[in-house]
């Protein structure tokens, strides 16, 4: 999220995030099994698992279950089959919302979803009708002392990062999804933490939200849909304004 409030939104969306250390694991575990079994497990010839296990290693995900996923992946701890769906949506008030899935039943995915955003005000778009709105980034933030705009610029920039912002103690790094790889290894080798580092689907343009009754119904939505098994992330194109911001729940 990005636009008016955006550190607000920023504190929202990571303490949520943090709720679901859990289930974050089962998503990046999903992602590098079907990397696994696209490419091999030789993270060093396999891009795509690469990049999943940079993101999932930025997470403080543990090494013995990405290695286990791998080996799920290639088939040694039996075969998996999932299937990649991305699922476009509105939500209320018409927030566009993309909704990704990894699934190895698509019946029970479209069911789930459908059934989901139906309760919540929400309904299944067509196709196109919202995937133009986002565009794939490759996104960091950073805090504490190293969330400083000369010291990223120097960290980043050669490695392919876009745009820096800082505000309150929070740094957020934008830049297309083909530089993820090499800023992780600049964060790294710089030793810098970040807080949040993941490839996600940008909105280019955000819908304000100044009520707070619609903004908490958003929230508790893209948190039921975020639930599902088979959903992987959710990405929506709404801002909350500064002046609700004590309102929302959670």
């Amino acid at each position: 999220m990005a636009g008016h409030s955006k550190w607000a939104n920023i504190k929202h969306k990571k303490a949520a995030t943090d709720k679901k250390k859990g289930k974050i694991f089962s998503r990046f575990a999903k992602e590098i099994m079907v990397a696994a079994k696209e490419g091999g497990g030789d993270i060093d010839m396999n891009p795509k698992l690469r990049t999943a296990v940079a993101a999932a290693k930025a997470q403080n995900m543990p090494n013995d279950n990405i290695d286990r996923a791998i080996k799920k992946g290639t088939g040694e701890l039996g075969d998996v089959v999932f299937e990649e769906i991305m699922y476009e949506a509105y939500g209320p008030e018409g927030v566009a919302m993309l909704i990704e899935c990894l699934t190895d039943n698509r019946n029970r995915s479209a069911s789930d979803v459908r059934a989901t955003l139906t309760r919540g005000n929400g309904s299944l778009a067509g196709s196109g009708a919202v995937a133009w709105m986002f565009k794939r980034m490759s996104h960091f933030i950073v805090t504490g002392d190293n969330a400083d705009e000369d010291i990223l610029m120097d960290v980043v920039l050669d490695a392919g990062a876009e745009d820096i912002e800082v505000e309150d103690g929070i740094a957020e790094i934008w830049g297309p999804a083909s530089c993820f790889e090499d800023c992780m290894k600049a964060f790294e080798d710089a030793k810098i933490a970040t807080d949040t580092a993941e490839i996600i689907f940008k909105a280019e343009n955000d819908t304000e939200l100044k009520d707070a009754s619609v903004a908490n119904k958003i929230l508790a939505l893209v948190d039921k849909l975020e639930d599902l098994d088979d959903v992987q992330a959710v990405h929506a194109n709404y801002v909350i304004d500064d002046s609700i911001a004590d309102q929302i729940d959670g």
